[in-house]
């Protein structure tokens, strides 16, 4: 017989079984796909030692006037101004009161007891104390982060030096509150308080999940204009340098009627526009999430409307909030839990209108859009969406494996990014049963396929002012990737396992056995740092279609029937041709590599058989 070729088609397929998928890919992790054959992702590293705290949710690179190149960075906890690999604090301040003898402490114990009948902190909010004297031999003096206690009006702090008697004092202490932190993550919560009144069965009450903290900024010129979710707008100038903080927009010269609150900031760039989204009412305190205000054109500060000025305000009408919001380029999206809207500038008196483009959409949070070549593509609650003009379902080849291992509880977690080296947009999401994104799925636009894999990032960033993209990780650092070949998020070079592994295909016409006795493998190693960069290959035949392979290393597969004898084959870098002995009607292949300094790409396999009967 002559050599079987195994050039399987672009993409990996979930949507059927191993077997109707026949003549593609049906499971992998940390591989891509270029001109149709696979290959091993690039490799990570952080960008420096320094970390942040909190989890990181939003991502914002610019460049000032002088040519300092800055990356916003947003936490649940602080916000930060990342510059050379340095995050520099500059969260907003709540608060300054003076506390006349705030402190106690107990002998041999780290923590003291502050008491601040002022109220407005939260569990885990940050403090800063200066001025105090002595008590039980310690000094409270800088940052601390503090914890709530059963008893008003009272929180601790851990000083890191135990006291050295029980005492209580302090002199004339000032404290400066920065601005109450948000949640890490999404937590299902039941029962009374839960959620509305009438939303659950009497006597068992009933269940919502707490919103996590969501950031969202934008640059305004050379400065940054930035706010949490349900928050104020905040303003940092760059002039001050990175040892300032953020100001709320409302306290600048000139300041007049800007939003109390917010739950989502956009800026248009063409023509100089703040827009708040889900704000208060103009004139009222009231917050209407499908409200959307904007400020006089050129102005940061001015959001009263007038004849002299453009600033202005329109509701939508279809959903019930706005969810998300992008520029592009003539136009800035709004998706709200139901619809997709156009606004488009029309000058003075009107300026801004929004057009109805998509409805009966769904979108799955705020992070949840990326804009790639002039098409803005996000992920929904049951499927994936695309606008270019036009709203249209995206077509997914993984639509059921992904929707159907989700946590839906955790929509507000999930995040999108671009990879525009490779043509990829990137979504990061939590699988069913786990609180923190641990997935990603890729849709590659240029080719038209999908792959996904496991991977854990909190926040993307594709700018063309950083010369890779950069992902947030749960290590609390920031991350470039395609940099190497190995996995460097924590400074220490670890492999990074890939691979591949195809649907089932025939072996001659399906009916009789075939017996395999030599492979030409096809991979190379191009781009490898090991001096001996190797793979695997491993042929899995069956004696019946759709009888599947047990593969404990397939990412949420749950194949557990029986294989004839397999055969596990090691390809190095000059190797021609590999001896082996399996037999079967069908076959799938898979490839991987777990070795450090190892890169690969798969190429045109194939196969040497002859016919062995039907038994």
């Amino acid at each position: 017989m002559p050599l079987k070729k195994l050039l399987l088609k672009a993409g990996v397929n979930r949507e059927n079984t191993r077997y109707t998928s026949e003549g593609g890919w049906y499971e992998c992790d940390k591989i891509r796909f270029r001109q149709g054959t696979p290959e091993k992702i690039g490799g990570w590293q952080r960008i420096s030692n320094s970390t942040f705290q909190g989890v990181c949710r939003s991502l914002w690179n610019w460049v000032t006037l002088g040519s300092q190149n800055l990356i916003g960075v947003g936490t649940n906890l602080k916000f930060y101004v990342e510059q050379g690999g340095a995050y520099n604090d500059i969260t907003p301040l709540r608060d300054t009161v003076v506390l006349t003898n705030p402190f106690e402490t107990t002998l041999g114990s780290p923590i003291v007891v502050v008491t601040d009948a002022n109220g407005g902190y939260v569990d885990d909010d940050f403090v800063t104390f200066s001025g105090a004297t002595a008590v039980g031999g310690v000094t409270v003096s800088g940052e601390y982060q503090l914890t709530l206690t059963t008893v008003p009006d009272e929180y601790t702090i851990d000083v890191g030096t135990p006291a050295t008697s029980t005492a209580s004092g302090g002199g004339t202490v000032t404290a400066v509150y920065q601005i109450n932190v948000g949640s890490a993550f999404a937590i299902p919560q039941t029962g009374w308080g839960a959620s509305f009144w009438g939303s659950g069965t009497w006597g068992i009450g009933a269940s919502s999940t707490s919103a996590i903290r969501l950031w969202s900024q934008s640059n305004f010129g050379e400065d940054l204009i930035f706010g949490p979710r349900g928050g104020p707008i905040y303003y940092w100038d760059a002039t001050s340098g990175t040892g300032s903080r953020g100001v709320e927009l409302s306290t600048l010269a000139g300041a007049s009627d800007v939003p109390l609150s917010q739950q989502l900031i956009e800026i248009s760039d063409i023509n100089r526009f703040v827009f708040a989204f889900g704000a208060n009412e103009f004139g009222s305190a009231t917050v209407n999430p499908m409200l959307i205000r904007w400020s006089d054109q050129g102005s940061a500060v001015d959001w009263t409307p007038s004849v002299t000025s453009q600033a202005g305000f329109l509701t939508l009408s279809r959903g019930s909030k706005i969810v998300a919001a992008k520029q592009s380029r003539q136009e800035v999206l709004v998706w709200t839990d139901a619809a997709l809207y156009s606004l488009q500038y029309v000058g003075a008196p009107v300026v801004w209108t929004a057009q109805l483009v998509g409805e009966n959409i769904s979108i799955a949070g705020q992070n949840a859009v990326a804009y790639a070549n002039g098409t803005a593509y996000w992920m929904g609650k049951d499927k994936f969406y695309k606008y270019d003009g036009r709203v249209q379902p995206l077509r997914c080849d993984l639509r059921k494996f992904i929707f159907e291992d989700f946590n839906d509880q955790q929509y507000e977690q999930v995040v999108a990014g671009t990879n525009e080296a490779y043509h990829e947009v990137w979504w990061f999401y939590c699988s069913q049963d786990v609180t923190q994104n641990d997935r990603y799925v890729v849709y590659n636009y240029m080719e038209d396929v999908w792959y996904y894999g496991t991977m854990s990032r909190t926040a993307w960033l594709d700018s063309g002012l950083r010369d890779r993209p950069l992902g947030a990780t749960y290590s609390n650092n920031l991350v470039e990737h395609e940099l190497g070949v190995d996995d460097n998020e924590t400074g220490t070079t670890l492999p990074i396992h890939a691979y591949i592994a195809s649907a089932e295909f025939d072996l001659d016409d399906g009916h009789q056995f075939a017996f395999v006795w030599r492979i030409l493998p096809d991979i190379r190693f191009d781009g490898s740092t090991a001096a001996a960069p190797s793979a695997t290959m491993t042929l899995l035949p069956m004696a019946n279609s759709g009888s599947g392979y047990n593969d404990p290393a397939s990412v949420g597969g749950s194949n557990s029937r029986v294989i004839s004898r397999s055969a596990v084959l090691p390809i190095e870098a000059f190797t021609g041709q590999i001896f082996t002995r399996v037999r079967g009607r069908q076959m799938a292949m898979k490839v991987e590599s777990t070795g450090e300094g190892v890169t690969w790409q798969l190429g045109a396999p194939r196969i040497d058989m002859r016919p062995d009967g039907r038994r």
